[in-house]
């Protein structure tokens, strides 16, 4: 959930660390610092955002060749300068900066308090570097050995990197459940959560595994496990472009990202949908495209808007493919008994390929013998090593917190997938099959075409700024879009929203229905059509204000809602992709009309890498 960087070599360390920690604060914000060896051991730290560490840095003797790093997501302790990282060890000879959460500390702690030790914070993190320091000296050895020994002793997630104020070319750096990358340049080694801070320098990097640690040392890289077995660190080559991860021009990140889905649905399908030739090829799942095709049944895990792309695949695949979908929250499933037979179909969907859950849940499936399908963004990622198969989405870095283009391109690859298993299984017709190939194909002229509903949506939004509460409304493929819709406004505006089978209203939300309360009817052209007409007279009949999404050259709508937004006309299978447009541009003006931080909304962060 928080960020680390860390730098040794010729630059100057501050400079690398500083500037990674920007692109990294999506991950989290509440405070940030860093450690330099520069006189000795120095940590400078602050609450607050990069910024505010950056104003509290100046005019300090910042000359140092080695550095860590970290922006801070809160988990134990409540953000402050205390308890921000980089933590001193007992002696204050050591530092750490650690993105997780070690479940075991207060035992740990009590046991370090009974040997004389004192914390400054409350965090687990300081815990763990008292514990490692404490280990050194009982067992006299080297620093790397102390962290091995540590780390099979702690229990819970972690990504750490240490220095030592008695090694000037020393970084020790390990991971377990939290992403770590290690960048390698001409006598320098940089270190993040990924791989933003460290594209301006390098495209060569290593892809830390679970139980591994690093030792980085006189310009050398040592890899090797807690079982004290030594590998040979595997580089890999960076696809990544450093203009993709600036805001080239917009205000936020996020308006960008929603900008950038026309782009981004046609990576994700170039070089694997030719509808001219009728050709649908995803190498990802080729070795196991039969279990698929043979599947008695398929289980999407996942959360929050991947949970919500599970939600349309459902439809998508059951329609299709004609095989039995449940979609699970990645949270809930791993702590329950769940059914799961060997040769089962698991997909796992997350943006980051990181979120802790889903990890969680794959290792489970994995343990009954199911085939996992991995469906994430982030190459090299941790879902995409321990997957079976699968298929990255191909969107590009997505830097703001409310995910918008990963949606998209999540639909795009679970519905490749599924009129690929579909054809092979013969669920659907050549004709029915080229006809969704085509319209696939159209999808992102289509998304070009809904953006520019922009400047009608941000007039909407002027008038809804100040309500309190949101209602959406969705059927059949669209009812999980009214959920997407509704957590993209929760999420950045802090706008209390809800979304819900549109036919469910009846049961329940309609006695929040009056004229104060807006509610958002995704009502495009398909086969609820004329059962949405009649929510939508429900509604205006209790004085409630109706926003339509409807399919342009709709007639009857129009005579109905307060205010319409025409999309173009879709499949209705496909639709999600472009209906989903208008909220995400609605939840966007609103939040920037209200003052809010649209790329880095409270108390949220981009990749939940922690429990």
């Amino acid at each position: 959930m928080c960020g680390i960087v860390a730098y040794v070599g010729p630059r100057q360390a501050h400079e690398v660390i500083i500037k990674g920690l920007k692109r990294l604060e999506y991950r989290g914000y509440d405070s940030a610092g860093i450690a330099l060896l520069n006189g000795g051991l120095n940590i400078y730290k602050k609450k607050g955002k990069v910024s505010d560490l950056e104003e509290h840095l100046y005019e300090n003797n910042l000359n140092s060749n080695i550095g860590i790093g970290h922006t801070r997501w809160a988990t134990h302790g409540e953000p402050n300068d205390e308890n921000a990282h980089p933590h001193y060890s007992h002696s204050k000879k050591l530092a750490i900066i650690h993105n997780g959460i070690i479940e075991n500390y207060s035992s740990l702690k009590q046991e370090l308090i009974n040997k004389g030790h004192t914390f400054e914070s409350e965090t687990d993190s300081e815990v763990f570097i008292h514990f490692i320091e404490d280990i050194q000296e009982n067992n006299d050895c080297s620093l790397d050995e102390a962290v091995r020994l540590a780390l099979t002793k702690v229990v819970g997630a972690y990504a750490i990197v240490i220095m030592s104020k008695d090694d000037p070319n020393l970084l020790i750096a390990a991971r377990k459940g939290s992403p770590l990358v290690i960048g390698i340049g001409k006598d320098e080694f940089f270190l993040a959560s990924d791989a933003t801070p460290i594209i301006e320098y390098t495209n060569e990097v290593v892809y830390l595994n679970d139980y591994e640690i690093a030792v980085i040392d006189n310009n050398e890289l040592k890899l090797k496990n807690t079982q004290d077995v030594v590998s040979t660190p595997y580089i890999q080559t960076l696809d990544m472009e450093l203009e993709a991860i600036e805001k080239g021009g917009y205000e936020h990140f996020m308006l960008k990202e929603i900008f950038e889905q026309p782009k981004s649905i046609g990576d994700c399908m170039r070089g694997r949908l030719n509808a001219n030739e009728g050709r649908l090829v995803l190498g990802g799942i080729r070795e196991y495209a039969n279990k698929l095709v043979n599947a008695d049944r398929i289980v999407i895990v996942a959360c929050g808007t991947s949970w919500h792309a599970g939600l349309v695949a459902e439809y998508f695949i059951e329609e299709f493919c004609r095989i039995p979908v449940e979609v699970e929250y990645a949270s809930e499933f791993r702590y329950r008994n769940p059914i799961i037979n060997e040769g089962d179909i698991v997909f796992a969907i997350s943006q980051s390929g990181e979120t802790a859950d889903t990890l969680a849940a794959i290792e489970l499936a994995k343990s009954k013998g199911a085939i996992i399908f991995g469906v994430c963004n982030v190459v090299g990622s941790s879902i995409s090593r321990v997957s079976h198969e699968g298929a990255y989405t191909h969107a590009g870095p997505e830097i703001g917190v409310a995910s918008t283009k990963a949606f998209t391109a999540q639909l795009t690859v679970l519905n490749m997938i599924a009129l690929r298993v579909a054809h092979k299984k013969g669920t659907i017709t050549e004709r029915r099959y080229h006809e969704l190939l085509v319209e696939l194909e159209n999808i992102p002229a289509k998304v070009e075409k809904a953006l520019k509903l922009d400047n009608q949506i941000k007039e909407i939004s002027e008038t809804f700024k100040d309500a309190r509460n949101f209602l959406y409304l969705g059927r059949g493929y669209n009812f999980p879009v009214a959920l997407e819709g509704a957590l993209k406004l929760k999420e950045i505006s802090y706008i209390h929203a809800e979304g819900y089978p549109a036919a469910e209203m009846k049961h329940g939300p309609i006695a929040l229905i009056d004229e104060e309360m807006p509610v958002v009817v995704i009502a495009t052209r398909d086969s609820s059509y004329d059962k949405v007409v009649s929510n939508i007279q429900e509604v205006r009949a209790r004085k409630g204000r109706v926003i339509a999404v409807v399919t342009e050259g709709d007639a009857l709508i129009p005579q109905m809602a307060e205010f319409v937004i025409e999309v173009p006309k879709t499949d209705e299978a496909l639709m999600p992709m472009v209906s989903v447009i208008p909220l995400q541009l609605l939840s966007y003006h609103i939040a920037v009309m209200r003052g809010c931080n649209v790329d880095q909304p409270r108390n949220l962060a981009k990749s939940v890498t922690v429990e």
